[in-house]
């Protein structure tokens, strides 16, 4: 029975049935019919063997080591660029902006088919990178043609509130490349675009080549936001308590040091802590649950959470980046998160908050002529939205550049959804005690 079981799987025409169904339900799900025309291939290579398309080796031939290798190498490279392309790929965490809900060296899986897979808009790249060769600094691993529109097929679901999310960061379309990881667009407004332009190396990125950055997704396509004080509203009602937001506070001592194994223990990396002699303090990131700690302590005498209040200074960081709008991190808004087919006015008040919307991320020409929008030629009053919108931020409050600083995310800049965590290593520990057993295939929430 077995054997014949073998023989039947074996059999070529069930071969060419088997991988034909799966090329087809796969050129359904991807949308693009034109690709059936790839089933006569399938059929040549299953049944009529009138090309060799394993072109590497010769027909009859006897493998050798050399060519299991190479035909091992050939399916590895391609079943994993489906797998990271389609349904799911691997990520790590470089900065403490999402702590203690996500910590530096965590390695995580993101989802592709939670909000439906993206399909590449440069599909001809380097596999397993970027945006940068390995073993290069500035060489781009991909080519910019050809270049394919924005499309997303179909997925489990949308963007929901609070979910973790990991998307293409906005502003990264310009880079700096002596300053990769700072926004052109923050330099430009600091020192002057003519400055940056004549003493350091401008390149443009297409969307899918820009900085991978993960947050939390706070505030969804029509809902409006505000942070009154540090704490951030949605619809006018208080965030519900979700994940590990930290903040960062004022801790003054009576002058005896904590005990940094004290510290250790709550989960404090040592590029968190930092003490000030002068005056016995300390500025600490902490969670709800650390703050209950700390309180009881001995030799705690005052604890404050930090504000900022200098809203003179932050427009140029803050978003929507004029000094009109003097917001902070810690009080920002109110604002209304664009949703797709929605109508707004525009004013020249309003216009800072859409400006980069229309003229960038829809492609429009837009201008301002003596206090009059003009957009792709013709006076505008207002403007319909062609994509949903996202408001990101980070769980660690005071340490998190996110949409606070560069504004909305669009749907298209949306890559998918932190699933769970596969590793996490702790880079102030050597191994194997850097491990943080407790953290492996742990959710994310």
């Amino acid at each position: 029975m077995l054997s014949k079981i073998r023989l039947f799987l074996r059999n070529k025409y069930f071969k060419f049935g088997f991988a034909a169904v799966i090329f087809i339900l796969w050129v359904i799900w991807i949308g693009n019919y034109w690709l059936l025309l790839g089933l006569p291939i399938i059929f040549d290579f299953y049944i009529s063997k009138k090309v060799n398309w394993t072109f590497w080796k010769k027909r009859g031939q006897k493998k050798t080591v050399l060519i299991e290798w190479v035909d091992a190498i050939i399916f590895a490279v391609i079943a994993a660029t489906l797998i990271r392309m389609f349904f799911i790929e691997a990520y790590t965490i470089p900065t403490s902006s999402m702590e203690k809900t996500l910590l530096v060296g965590d390695y995580l899986f993101v989802s592709k088919t939670a909000y439906g897979p993206k399909m590449p808009n440069t599909p001809i790249a380097f596999p397993f990178v970027h945006h940068t060769l390995p073993f290069t600094k500035y060489t781009k691993s991909f080519i910019e043609w050809p270049s394919w529109p924005y499309k997303r097929i179909a997925g489990l679901g949308n963007v929901k509130r609070n979910d973790v999310v990991v998307f293409n960061f906005p502003e990264g379309d310009t880079v700096v490349l002596q300053d990769q990881n700072s926004s052109y667009y923050t330099l430009a407004r600091i020192y002057g675009r003519d400055y940056i332009k004549s003493n350091f190396d401008i390149i443009y990125r297409p969307i899918d080549r820009r900085e991978n950055y993960i947050k939390r997704c706070v505030a969804i396509p029509g809902d409006s936001l505000q942070v009154k004080h540090g704490t951030l509203f949605i619809n006018g009602k208080e965030q519900v308590n979700i994940g590990e937001r930290q903040y960062n506070y004022v801790i003054k001592t009576n002058g005896i040091t904590i005990n940094p194994i004290r510290l250790e223990e709550m989960g404090m990396a040592n590029s968190d802590v930092k003490y000030n002699p002068v005056d016995s303090s300390y500025v600490l990131p902490l969670t709800e649950e650390m703050l209950s700690r700390i309180e009881a302590f001995g030799n705690i005498t005052k604890i404050t959470r930090m504000e900022d209040r200098d809203s003179l200074v932050m427009w140029k960081l803050i978003f929507p980046h004029d000094p009109t709008y003097l917001w902070t991190e810690d009080n920002f808004g109110p604002l209304w998160v664009p949703k797709k087919g929605t109508t707004v006015t525009l004013s020249m008040h309003n216009l800072p908050i859409y400006q980069r919307i229309i003229d960038v991320y829809e492609n429009n020409d837009l201008s301002v002529k003596d206090s009059t929008i003009y957009i792709n030629g013709k006076v505008a009053t207002n403007y319909t939205f062609k994509m949903n919108y996202y408001f990101m931020m980070g769980d660690n409050r005071h340490n998190s550049a996110d949409s606070r600083f560069w504004g909305f995310v669009p749907e298209d800049h949306v890559v998918g959804k932190a699933e769970f965590i596969w590793l996490s290593l702790d880079k102030d520990k050597s191994f194997p005690f850097n491990i943080r057993w407790k953290r492996i295939f742990s959710g994310i929430h």
